[in-house]
């Protein structure tokens, strides 16, 4: 299982974190990303499978004091952020260096 983190642009973000099965965290994120938007994500595996996969997080949410890591980040309505990270992985930003 990995651990993913879900960010989207309402006042009330709660950034939870929830565990996904192996084979998905492949599907959602592919050659060593660890950050996707949720509009790629779709579009890359369709939306019947998007949809099956997504749905599945919310009954794996996660206590955050109990979370050992998190493995990606997928960002909700927020594409502006991609400017951030063009390659979609943590390291594009720049303040991730410190």
């Amino acid at each position: 299982m990995k651990n993913i983190q879900i960010i989207e642009p309402a006042d009330n973000c709660a950034y939870n974190i929830y565990a996904m099965p192996d084979e998905d965290f492949k599907l959602m994120f592919p050659d060593g990303q660890d950050i996707e938007f949720v509009e790629d994500f779709w579009k890359r595996i369709g939306p019947k499978k998007a949809s099956q996969i997504y749905s599945a997080l919310w009954p794996r949410l996660l206590k955050k004091p109990e979370v050992q890591g998190i493995h990606g980040t997928l960002f909700v309505d927020l594409t502006e952020k991609k400017r951030i990270y063009p390659n979609k992985r943590f390291s594009d930003d720049p303040a991730s260096a410190h």
